[in-house]
C-alpha cells in the first residue's frame, strides 16, 4: 500500500480528548438559480406531486430524509447579478431577467417569498447571501428589512402585503460571493470588497446586532490572491463579521488514486485558512474569534460537457446545467470530506454542499417524472442523521499511500463522535486505498464496555458504479459481518474505496 510496511491502521478512541460539538450546520446545503436546481428540481408546478405552492413533495421528502439542516441562497454567482425584488410581488408581474453567471433566462417565478415558504417546508435554516457584486449596501438592507422586520416600515409591510404577516427570522447572511474571482459579475480587489462588506456588515448589524455574517474568503487555495486576499478582508472586516468563506471542489482527472486524496487536500486548506484568519486576530490583538463557513464543497467534473454553459443568443430557463452522475468512488470522497469537516468543527462552524438537486447534486429529478438519489446521497444522509454529541480527536497510525500528484497521505481517515446523552458513540471511516483493504483496529477501552450495534460499509467492485433512476438501489451501504467489539478492541475490514460507519452503544 504505497510506502506502506502494512494494511492495517491502528486506532485510539478516547473520550477525554475532545475536538468541539458536532455542528447541525455542519450539514448544510445550497440552492442557486443555476440549471435545474431550481426550476423542475424543487419547483415544478405541473408535476403531479406538486404541492399547492408548486414544489415537488419528493424533492422535500428526499430533502428531509438527506438530513440537510441550512440551505444558502440564491447564490452562487448567480447572487452578483440578482435583483431580490424582481421576484417578490404578483408573480405574473414578475420581470424575466438575463442571468449573466449562467447564460440563462431566470423567470423569476421563485424568489424570497417563496424560498421561505420551501425552506419551512424542509424544515431547513435559511442561509441569505446579498449582492455585493452589481449592488450594494443599500440594496442588501433593504432586503434584510424586508425578510427580518414584522411591520411598520415600508419593505415589510410590503413582505405583508405579499403574503408573510411576519419576519422570516433569518439569522446567516453571507455578504457577496467569490468576490476574489474575476469571473464574478462586480469582480472587486481585496481592499475594495474588504471596505464595502465591513460597510454592509456595520449597516446590517444596526437593523439586528446578532446576525451572524460571513465574508468572502477564497473562491479555493488554488486562487493567486489566496492568503493575502485573506488578510487584507478580514483586517477590514474582522471586528464586524463572524465567518470567513472557503469553496472547494474535487474532481477525478482518471487517476483514482489522486481523486482518493480529497479529504486531505481540504484537511491542509483548512489550517491553511485558519492561520490566516489567526494571523489577523493577533494583529489586531483581538479576543474575538473568527472562524469558517465552508458554504461551498463538493465532488464537481467541472471539465465535463455537462458544465458548459449556453453561449451565442441561446438564453434558455433552466438548461441541464452541471449535472454530474456520481460513482461510488465519488461518494466514497464526499464521505471523507464530511469526516474533515467533523474533524475540524473546533474552526468550521458551517458547511453547505454544492448544490442540492440536479446541479451537482445528491437529489436528482426528471421533468414530469422521477425523483431519485445520487451515490453520494448516501454517507451524507448517514453521517448527518447520527454524528451528534461531541467530535472526539483520535490516535491514528496508518499506511500511507500515494497519488500521482499528491504524495504520503493517510490510508485511513476517520473520526468519531460521542452522544453522551443517548450512550452512543458512532466512527466514521473511509479507506482511501485505491487498490487494497484496509484492517481497522481501534482501542476503545476509553469509551467503557461497547456494543455494536450497526456497522455498514458502503462500496463496490466497481468503484465507478453510478446509480441511474432506473437503478438506484443495486449498490447500496450494507452491513459490515467484519465488524467485531471484545476486550476493549474494535475491528474491521474495509474494502478499497470505502466509506464506513459503525454505530456503538455504551454500556453502563
Amino acid at each position: 500500500m504505497g510506502t506502506s510496511e502494512s494494511a492495517a491502521a491502528k486506532v485510539t478512541i478516547d473520550p477525554s480528548f475532545t475536538v468541539g460539538p458536532v455542528r447541525r450546520r455542519t450539514f448544510g446545503a445550497f440552492v442557486e438559480h443555476l440549471g435545474r436546481c431550481v426550476y423542475t428540481g424543487i419547483f415544478e408546478p405541473e408535476h403531479l406531486k406538486a404541492d399547492e405552492d408548486g414544489f415537488r413533495k419528493d424533492v422535500l421528502e428526499l430533502t428531509r430524509e438527506l438530513g440537510v439542516s441550512t440551505v444558502r441562497y440564491p447564490g452562487g454567482n448567480f447572487v452578483s447579478g440578482y435583483r431580490w425584488e424582481d421576484g417578490v410581488g404578483p408573480v405574473e408581474q414578475r420581470p424575466a431577467r438575463l442571468d449573466l453567471a449562467w447564460h440563462s433566462t431566470d423567470p423569476n417565478l421563485v424568489g424570497v417569498d417563496e424560498f421561505a415558504k420551501w425552506s419551512a417546508k424542509a424544515g431547513v435554516e435559511t442561509m441569505m447571501a446579498v449582492n455585493l457584486g452589481t449592488r450594494g449596501t443599500q440594496e442588501a438592507l433593504d432586503l434584510l428589512e424586508y425578510c427580518n422586520i414584522d411591520g411598520g416600515t415600508a419593505f415589510s409591510d410590503q413582505r405583508k402585503a405579499n403574503g408573510a404577516e411576519t419576519g422570516y427570522g433569518i439569522r446567516m447572511w453571507c455578504l457577496g460571493n467569490e468576490m476574489d474571482g474575476p469571473w464574478q459579475i462586480g469582480h472587486k480587489n481585496a481592499l475594495e470588497y474588504g471596505r464595502l462588506a465591513a460597510d454592509t456588515a456595520r449597516g446590517m448589524r444596526m437593523i439586528d446586532p446578532d446576525l451572524e455574517l460571513v465574508a468572502c474568503g477564497s473562491s479555493g487555495p488554488t486562487m493567486p490572491t489566496f492568503g493575502e486576499w485573506e488578510r487584507v478582508v478580514l483586517t477590514e472586516t474582522y471586528d464586524v463579521v463572524d465567518l470567513v468563506s472557503a469553496h472547494q471542489y474535487f474532481e477525478d482527472f482518471g487517476d483514482l488514486q489522486e481523486h482518493l486524496a480529497a479529504g486531505h487536500k481540504m484537511d491542509s486548506f483548512i489550517r491553511d485558512i485558519v492561520a490566516h484568519i489567526d494571523h489577523v486576530k493577533s494583529v489586531k490583538k483581538s479576543d474575538k474569534q473568527v472562524n469558517i463557513s465552508f458554504d461551498e464543497w463538493n465532488v464537481w467534473h467541472m471539465s465535463r460537457g455537462e458544465s458548459k454553459s449556453p453561449t451565442g443568443q441561446d438564453w434558455p430557463v433552466a438548461p441541464v446545467l452541471l449535472e454530474d452522475i456520481y460513482t461510488v468512488a465519488d461518494a466514497v470522497v464526499v464521505g471523507d470530506l464530511l469526516i474533515t469537516l467533523l474533524r475540524n468543527t473546533d474552526r468550521v462552524h458551517s458547511a453547505s454542499l454544492a448544490q442540492l438537486v440536479n446541479v451537482i447534486a445528491p437529489i436528482m429529478t426528471e421533468p414530469g417524472g422521477r425523483a431519485w438519489k445520487q451515490t453520494t446521497f448516501h454517507p451524507f444522509a448517514l453521517t448527518s442523521r447520527h454524528a451528534a454529541g461531541t467530535v472526539l480527536q483520535l490516535a491514528v497510525e496508518s499506511p500511507l499511500v500515494s497519488g500521482g500528484k499528491t504524495p504520503g497521505f493517510t490510508a485511513l481517515s476517520a473520526v468519531a463522535t460521542l452522544d453522551a446523552d443517548k450512550g452512543e458513540a458512532v466512527v466514521f471511516a473511509v479507506n482511501r486505498s485505491a487498490t487494497d483493504a484496509l484492517t481497522l483496529d481501534a482501542a476503545v477501552a476509553g469509551l467503557g464496555n461497547v456494543k455494536v450495534i450497526e456497522a455498514v460499509t458502503y462500496a463496490n467492485k466497481d468503484p465507478y458504479w453510478q446509480a441511474t433512476a432506473d437503478d438506484s438501489t443495486s449498490v447500496l451501504p450494507a452491513q459490515n459481518v467484519s465488524v467485531k467489539a471484545d476486550g476493549g478492541r474494535l475491528t474491521a475490514e474495509l474494502p478499497a474505496v470505502s466509506w464506513s460507519m459503525i454505530r456503538l452503544a455504551l454500556e453502563s
